[in-house]
């Protein structure tokens, strides 16, 4: 099981944060600007100074190298990031699969040959979703991944994303600002209150 387990992790602003997400599960990350949503989010994959633990399934985050645990637990930032010139150089293989991502995403498979300056911010953001799911990540941190995207890619993309969570089993834990989307979404909302921790809330 690819249960996510949380133990006491305590960012630079947060209490220690206790809880867990279930395989195949999605549960909401909200709250206000500046409350610790991305925070929480970059110290699970450890890009953040933090204590406490963290488990993928058996998998322990203090005893996992760091790349090994970052391609297990899949991240994507508010702002994908971008180190080369062309779309596909950052795909470490392009195959059935990257063209089938880049299909459900309602991205032209052409696009791998584009110059990363070339994209739009919605399509940029599609980009990094399908380079993540490329490598088949155990569990999902999403931080807003549609807040860029019209209508119509935004379905898309949650599509794409609770499928693979059901077809992997994979936990998923997702930052949105919209209550629409945390209805059709999520089993179940976390907030963070007023002192920065977190309690379970309404899907709203």
């Amino acid at each position: 099981m690819n249960r996510l387990r949380v133990e006491q992790l305590r960012t630079c602003i947060n209490p220690p944060l206790t809880f867990q997400v279930e395989a195949g599960a999605c549960v909401t990350l909200q709250g206000p600007s500046g409350c610790g949503k991305s925070l929480l989010l970059r110290a699970l994959v450890d890009l953040d100074p933090n204590e406490g633990e963290v488990w993928l399934g058996e998998r322990a985050r203090n005893t996992t190298p760091p790349t090994e645990w970052r391609r297990a637990l899949g991240y994507l930032a508010p702002e994908s990031r971008w180190w080369l010139d062309r779309v596909g150089e950052h795909f470490s293989h392009q195959g059935e699969t990257i063209s089938a991502l880049f299909t459900e995403l309602g991205l032209p498979t052409e696009a791998l040959d584009w110059q990363v300056a070339r994209l739009s911010s919605g399509e940029r953001q599609r980009c990094a979703l399908a380079r993540m799911l490329a490598v088949e990540p155990c569990g999902l941190l999403l931080d807003e991944p549609t807040a860029n995207l019209d209508p119509a890619s935004t379905q898309l993309v949650e599509r794409l994303v609770m499928a693979y969570i059901k077809h992997h089993n994979a936990p998923l834990l997702w930052v949105s600002h919209d209550p629409e989307q945390v209805q059709r979404l999520a089993g179940r909302a976390l907030h963070f209150n007023a002192e920065g921790s977190l309690q379970e809330g309404p899907l709203s």
